[in-house]
């Protein structure tokens, strides 16, 4: 999507590395993929007469997830090559950086192993080693992954539809990767590798440092949170969607349904015992989180935890805390700028929380959509009892100037986000950002009407705002809760499919459509909606939640 210029190739059978080396002046970084008729290549692939290429440099979005995918491999031949039979397991994105278990039998990681591998990585980037990419049967690559006693790799690969897969392979290092890679080792030379505990953390580059390798930045509460979600897999005996294909193929999907719910619900009474536990000092709750996390119902979740409790909470949306259409501030290209703090009228929003927490009498304010004005209703007066807590959700809440007459230890701040708990295998993460990205396709197609391809458009200025106005402010939270299942991509499979292949072949969102729907082909169709509660928050974006009456 970041490529707009296009090539036509004019030979039967054309080496896009070749190709790409003619069109390297017309690039301000080194073209690490290609894509061909709106789909991702490898520059190892060949094109045939008539496709249309363009390319995808490293300063890019995609460039670097290519970029931070290849230095894995790097990794993963380093520590093949100097300790034969230790494994690596990437595991989450923490720290700014991708976080992968290394742990073999009799073998156990430290500091000096650490220097050593990352050693070992510097050298063979300047070896300029090619990457290569080979074409096997299914058959032949099951085989040769049972051999290298990767079984979850084999497992995958076996229950995959197409005849022949792609291996890649650097040095006697061979892998199935899911994504392109870039073509040599040479292209590899920014990274840094620090030692942490039981793995190691990569920290590449990406668009924010100017081809710099990323500093480290400690994310203490996400990487615990990210941890506590791969444990919940390990209760569910799911961790490889090979382990989920399997269980739904049995039958067994409604026990994983249930038991993945149970989690989810278990933590947030435990959040709403907290509550009470400390009812006499925490007055304020605070929920904030990216785009399509489950917000809403998980808010209205605790809100009904809470009643068990004893306590009566009152929800406020940030909403009616809009300033006036014209007093919004606007973004460069001169349109509302909705998402900036400056468009709530704060100094009123603190002003009503603390006389509702003084046992005063507020007039709360509600906001006109269609008008863009304030409204005020003498029905909207509220009082609240001694000890009654308020439940505030809206992206802002992490941020500390938001409530910044509010003492901090009258308030709870709960950061939710949609982390994925499953690999593909041990070498391949579900992309935790897809899973949110699956959400949001599926609800405003549900219940906004709105197409894919608008969506897929939207994204990337989505993703902006989550940079600015949530992730850096997610550690200030004082719970985080991962409101992802373990089940939820089989399921809302069923529904992005048929609106992701309505995308148009000349849309810029075409080639993001195509990886998506190449994405599915790991994961079997999940069925079993009606084991799936009302009350989950995979609901909100499906549809039949009971919290959402006009979705059913």
């Amino acid at each position: 999507m970041e490529n707009q210029k296009t090539w036509t190739v004019s030979q039967e059978r054309q080496l896009l590395l070749n190709l790409a080396a003619d069109a390297q002046p017309d690039y301000a970084t080194p073209i690490v993929a290609a894509i061909v008729n709106g789909r991702i290549r490898d520059l190892q692939d060949y094109g045939v007469k008539g496709d249309t290429v363009s390319f995808i440099e490293e300063n890019t979005v995609t460039g670097w997830n290519i970029y931070q995918r290849s230095v894995l491999f790097l990794l993963i031949t380093a520590i093949s090559e100097l300790y034969p039979g230790v494994e690596v397991t990437a595991k989450f994105t923490a720290n700014k950086g991708l976080f992968c278990e290394v742990a073999g039998k009799e073998w156990i990681l430290d500091g000096g192993r650490t220097k050593r591998i990352a050693k070992a990585m510097k050298r063979i980037a300047r070896e300029d080693r090619v990457i290569r990419k080979q074409s096997l049967t299914r058959q032949s690559a099951v085989k040769l992954f049972q051999q290298e006693h990767q079984d979850a790799k084999a497992s995958l690969i076996a229950s995959l539809s197409q005849e022949q897969v792609s291996i890649y392979s650097c040095g006697g290092c061979k892998d199935y990767l899911y994504g392109a890679m870039v073509p040599r080792t040479g292209l590899l030379e920014e990274f840094a590798l620090d030692y942490g505990g039981p793995g190691l953390l990569i920290r590449t580059p990406d668009m924010t440092t100017g081809g710099k390798v990323h500093p480290l930045v400690r994310q203490p509460k996400l990487s615990h949170m990210l941890a506590e979600s791969k444990e919940w897999a390990h209760i569910l005996h799911c961790s490889y969607v090979s382990d989920l294909n399997r269980l739904n193929r049995e039958g067994k999907i409604d026990e994983v349904i249930r038991v993945s719910e149970a989690l989810q619900e278990k933590h947030i009474a435990r959040i709403a015992d907290y509550v009470a536990e400390h009812r006499d000092r925490i007055r304020l709750v605070l929920i904030a989180g990216p785009s399509s996390s489950g917000k809403t119902s998980f808010a209205q979740r605790l809100r009904v935890q809470m009643r068990t409790n004893g306590l009566v909470p009152v929800s406020i949306s940030l909403d009616d805390y809009f300033k006036n259409r014209k007093d919004t501030p606007k973004t460069p290209e001169g349109k509302y700028d909705y998402e900036n703090l400056r468009a709530l009228d704060t100094e009123l929003f603190n002003q009503n929380m603390l006389d509702l927490m003084q046992g005063k009498e507020a007039q709360l304010p509600t906001y006109n959509f269609v008008t863009g004005e304030r409204e005020w209703d003498a029905a909207k007066k509220t009082v609240l009892g001694a000890g009654q807590p308020i439940i505030v959700e809206g992206i802002h809440g992490l941020n500390e100037e938001l409530s910044s007459s509010i003492p901090r230890d009258k308030k709870l701040k709960i950061y939710i986000s949609a982390l994925a708990q499953l690999n593909i295998d041990a070498h391949n993460r579900v992309p935790t950002t897809d899973a949110r990205l699956l959400r949001r396709l599926v609800r405003d197609k549900q219940f906004r009407d709105s197409s894919a391809e608008k969506t897929l458009l939207q994204w990337a200025d989505v993703r902006a705002g989550e940079e600015r106005n949530i992730f850096p402010y997610q550690e200030d939270a004082d719970i985080m809760f991962n409101s992802a299942l373990i089940y939820e991509i089989g399921v809302l499979k069923r529904y992005a499919r048929p609106i992701l292949e309505e995308v148009p072949a000349e849309s810029p969102a075409y080639t993001e459509a195509q990886r998506l729907l190449d994405f599915f082909q790991y994961f079997d169709d999940i069925t079993a909606e009606e084991d799936i509660p009302n009350n989950s928050l995979l609901r909100e974006f499906i549809g039949h939640s009971v919290f959402f009456k006009e979705n059913w």
